[in-house]
């Protein structure tokens, strides 16, 4: 059959939803093409910083590279504005939606918390709480999220950086869309990994 036989969920029947199925399936593994595609389109997202949300993007993921991250890291670095585009608001949460199934949970959170650690930097100035990161002192990626921001977030806005075009970075999004949802291999719950890494950093560098 080309298409289900219903037109009501309930309705449908086994052999509706394992046609379903194989569509669905079909359908996640372009998840990784579209999400670069989606990153293209962030340079037609907010303007007016130094450079395009593009080209931040490509900055944090490049500062994350270089520590010698690891690649859920250097992905959610790289994807952590992704939401831009369709979520303003709440981009934060959208994005870290999108990755949670693929990464650590630790990278999750960070994505999903990063936007009320970043008003630590100009709250002040837009009549918004600089200390709502203080929320989640108590969490066990507290130290991760604000290391993320200080180091890879806040200070990827600079013109002059020397910036890993989005092709270098394609093959691990690929890694990481490729692997199964929610395997809690991936996801690992509680584990937390360091966002640099001097070893890794150095072999990178050809130090």
């Amino acid at each position: 059959m080309e298409t289900v036989k219903f037109t009501q969920m309930k309705d449908g029947d086994r052999e509706d939803y394992a046609f379903l199925t194989e569509h669905e399936i079909e359908y996640a593994d372009g998840t990784a093409d579209r999400l670069l595609a989606a990153l293209v389109e962030l340079d037609k997202s907010l303007s007016g910083y130094k450079v395009t949300r593009l080209g931040h993007s490509l900055q944090a993921a490049t500062r994350a590279w270089n520590a010698g991250a690891d690649t859920d890291w250097v992905v959610s670095a790289l994807l952590h504005d992704v939401g831009d585009i369709y979520a303003p608001y709440n981009h934060d949460e959208y994005a870290a939606a999108i990755i949670r199934p693929f990464v650590r949970e630790q990278c999750a959170w960070v994505v999903e918390k990063h936007g009320d650690f970043q008003l630590l930097y100009y709250g002040e100035h837009v009549g918004a709480n600089p200390n709502k990161r203080e929320t989640f002192r108590g969490s066990p990626y507290f130290d991760d999220c604000a290391e993320f921001c200080e180091k890879w977030d806040q200070s990827s806005f600079d013109p002059d950086y020397p910036t890993l075009p989005l092709a270098f970075f394609a093959p691990l999004v690929k890694e990481v869309f490729a692997r199964k949802s929610y395997d809690p291999t991936v996801t690992r719950a509680a584990v937390r990994a360091p966002l640099s890494d001097e070893r890794a950093a150095a072999a990178r560098s050809g130090r």
